[in-house]
């Protein structure tokens, strides 16, 4: 089967793309930020494992797909291998903490859980950013892409705001906990309203999918839950929306 898709005169490929065992390579050895890569599920060679390897060592996901699902995405020789460039340089959770107490202040963080839509993800980072918070964190999987996309949603947010990728939320909220830094999560039913709370010391906000909101275990580890108040008998806020109302309610409490 070959490793290419025959060229169209209206097909172009995508320019956050890099196509091809050699190019993935560099790219990786060479300290590209890189979002995920795609891998032809029988894919197999030296480079194959350099790849592998590499990315493992950098937190980089890696998906395996069927041969059409890469041959849809570029017209170049991609060899079994797609690079997705990433328009944000990630970061990691523990050296953004120190960074933070370094400077004095106190941690204000967003961890992201199952939100998709790269339109939403760019208006949480708007508001993350206008409210103060210093970081958003997100999984390596099942998140929607920063790519260029998100970052025009964001009007250049996502940007200028920190990004932590974890290859675990669990192990995140460990990792906040030993920081002293407390969880919240957004949950419809929850009977604590979001005023109750006290956003004033060290603390992280986990807003969930639209679909299945925050997944249980992450609810479980959570030093408090806590609903947005709402009037009438519509019970969902678009997530972007419910994230700006939450991070706004933190930045009152903090300047009051």
């Amino acid at each position: 089967m070959p490793f290419y898709k025959k060229q169209t005169n209206n097909y172009q490929p995508k320019k956050n793309i890099i196509a091809g065992r050699n190019p993935v390579a560099e790219a990786l050895k060479a300290g590209d930020n890189i979002d995920k890569i795609l891998l032809f599920k029988n894919a197999t060679g030296e480079a194959i494992n350099t790849i592998r390897h590499k990315a493992n060592q950098l937190n980089i996901p890696v998906q395996y797909v069927p041969m059409e699902k890469l041959n849809g995405l570029t017209n170049i020789a991609h060899q079994g291998v797609i690079a997705f460039k990433s328009s944000v340089v990630y970061q990691d959770l523990q050296q953004i903490i120190d960074w933070i107490n370094d400077k004095g202040e106190t941690p204000l963080f967003l961890m992201l859980d199952g939100v998709t839509d790269v339109r939403n993800i760019g208006a949480i980072a708007r508001s993350a950013l206008c409210t103060g918070t210093h970081a958003i964190i997100i999984p390596d999987k099942g998140v929607g892409a920063l790519n260029e996309d998100a970052v025009k949603s964001s009007a250049g947010a996502l940007e200028q705001i920190q990004i932590c990728r974890v290859n675990s939320l669990l192990k995140a909220v460990d990792e906040l906990h030993l920081n002293g830094i407390k969880v919240f999560t957004s949950e419809m039913n929850a009977e604590k309203k979001l005023f109750e709370l006290d956003f004033k010391d060290p603390c992280c906000i986990v807003m969930g999918g639209e679909e299945n909101g925050v997944q249980s275990y992450i609810s479980k580890a959570a030093d408090a839950k806590f609903s947005i108040p709402m009037k009438g008998d519509f019970d969902s806020l678009n997530v972007s929306v419910a994230a700006g109302i939450s991070l706004y309610e933190a930045l009152k409490q903090r300047i009051i």
